[in-house]
């Protein structure tokens, strides 16, 4: 009866009657046919996983192996073996079998194995010697992603990015909405018109932002110690602004060493500064100049976003991207005078003199470009770099949002008293009705920044600028929905101009972020995604 041994031979190659296989004869395999791969190239898959080797001594690159197996079964999958003839084998064989100093320590595995005895690639690197059998190669669950073309990883890469954004865009709008809606009922209905001390609450309250996300993932690990849970949270958090600070995925262990919390309060206050003086310039002009300039104006910003990201983000200016802002533009402008001229707005003006509407234009024409320019500092100084997954980059834009929200509580609050002892804005905290409607109204604006603030890390500031533009044509229809009052042909033409602007900003951003992500796969330079499971952060915790 034939045996199915896999024997250990003795015989030289020399002698052997077929030519070793070199390795460059071997077929280039292909990697779908492993069933997993691993992260190092250094890492070499012998058959067989004993930790004692042959003679007590570790392998070689030289080394080759001679086997005999006979009756091999058709159906086996396995390693290409050499099966020499007969003549090729002495009577010292069965000798060599039966001495110990000539057998490795663990038998050959002889069951259907579709890893055992998997040819390497050509050109790789000179192989590891044997790992021990305590020390077997560990596989990521990412490693597969190896195995994937460069042009399909950055698809994929901008593909789960934009569905990201799409989300956050979606909660951005609609907490937009129901915000502005119940500001205005509390300033006009209620008579609670506080603008200074209604900013301080709303921007306050972004520092709710780190705590509930904090819940949010701690639900989403109720397994994990609280300990390991915290300390992985923290890390990323710290090596994300070293990232940020250094615009260098590669963070190394001396820069851990240093504290971020310099450059992360020196970024917090610039950036707070830039949005708080847009935030209070639309206060200010607001019973300065008409509401139609007021918007048209101020919704520029989008425009001068897009100005300061060619020099601050080295965004390259593009036709398509020039045009839709153009059009986001033209089309704001036909919304706010268009519905202005139809509504009297004539007559509205008439109520501000032509220097008081002059400075409120000037008034909030400078926050416009303080909004602009907020949401560019906030994409350069304040967002992780390319390459950190959309993950890590969301953790951090709430935690950001929360600094923000710090900053406000803990240093904005010096000019309510002395607004108040000059009598221009009387601190007053509202109560009943009011308390309620404005308890609303901050939370959904919390809820809104959050989410702007990923929409802009994942994205850009241009096409999260133009998006804010969205909120224009949704609160339009909930005030058709809410008061009966149809939409003007103006209101729609210029609404339906924002939108395609949208689209094709959209359009132009995906493209962008794929041929950059593709450039960077085929030079080589393109970093692998880090990410909050990443095996980096639980071996370089502090």
């Amino acid at each position: 009866m034939p045996s199915n041994d896999v024997r250990l031979s003795k015989v030289s190659p020399a002698t052997s009657l077929h030519p070793p296989f070199s390795r460059a004869d071997k077929p280039e395999p292909s990697p779908a046919s492993s069933s997993f791969s691993c992260e190092s190239d250094d890492i070499e898959d012998y058959i067989g996983s004993g930790a004692n080797t042959v003679g007590g001594r570790t392998p070689v690159v030289d080394k080759r192996l001679s086997f005999a197996y006979e009756g091999r079964p058709s159906n086996v999958s396995g390693p290409r073996i050499r099966t020499p003839s007969a003549d090729a084998y002495g009577s010292d064989d069965d000798e060599a079998m039966d001495n110990k100093a000539f057998r490795s320590g663990q038998p050959l595995l002889s069951q259907t194995d579709d890893e055992r005895g998997r040819a390497r690639y050509n050109h790789s690197r000179t192989p590891s010697p044997l790992p021990s059998a305590h020390q077997r190669p560990t596989f990521s669950r990412r490693s597969t992603m190896r195995s994937r073309s460069p042009d399909t990883q950055a698809k994929m890469a901008a593909k789960k990015k934009y569905v990201y954004a799409a989300i956050f865009l979606v909660v951005s709008l609609v907490s937009f909405c129901i915000q502005t809606e119940l500001a205005a009922y509390v300033q006009q209905e209620l008579g609670w018109n506080k603008a200074y001390c209604m900013l301080y609450m709303t921007h306050g309250s972004w520092s709710l932002l780190w705590p509930v996300q904090l819940l949010v993932l701690r639900v989403q690990k109720w397994n994990m110690p609280w300990q390991a849970f915290w300390r992985r949270h923290v890390y990323l958090l710290r090596s994300t602004t070293h990232m940020i600070r250094d615009q260098n995925l590669d963070v190394s262990r001396h820069a851990m060493n240093t504290s971020p919390w310099p450059y992360l309060i020196k970024t917090t206050a610039f950036i707070t500064s830039a949005l708080t003086i847009a935030g209070l310039s639309w206060y200010l002009a607001v019973d300065m100049t008409s509401p139609s300039d007021l918007t048209a104006i101020y919704n520029c910003s989008a425009f001068f976003a897009y100005a300061f990201s060619v020099p601050l983000l080295k965004e390259k200016l593009r036709l398509d991207k020039s045009f839709a802002v153009v059009i986001a533009i033209i089309g704001v402008m036909v919304v706010a005078y268009g519905d202005s001229k139809e509504d009297g707005g004539e007559d509205q003006a008439e109520n501000h003199t032509a220097g008081t509407r002059f400075l409120g234009n000037l008034i909030i024409g400078f926050g416009s470009v303080l909004y602009g320019l907020y949401e560019v500092l906030y994409k350069r100084w304040a967002c992780p770099p390319e390459g950190v997954s959309a993950g890590r980059g969301m953790i951090f834009a709430n935690a950001f949002g929360s600094c923000i929200g710090m900053f406000t509580l803990t240093v904005l609050w010096i000019p309510l008293p002395i607004l108040h002892m000059l009598g221009w804005e009387t601190f007053e905290l509202p109560t009943g009705q009011t308390a309620w409607y404005l308890w609303v109204s901050v939370v959904m604006n919390a809820t809104f920044a959050g989410s702007f603030l990923v929409l802009i890390s994942l994205t850009s500031p241009v096409l999260s600028s133009v998006a804010a533009l969205l909120t224009i044509f949704i609160v339009a229809i909930v005030d058709w929905l809410r008061t009966g009052k149809s939409m003007s042909f103006a209101a729609v033409v210029g609404c339906a101009m924002i939108v395609v602007a949208f689209v094709m900003l959209s359009w132009s951003t995906y493209r962008v972020m794929v041929e950059d992500a593709e450039r960077k796969a085929h030079e080589g330079d393109a970093e692998t995604e880090w990410d909050s499971e990443s095996d980096k952060d639980d071996d370089r915790i502090d």
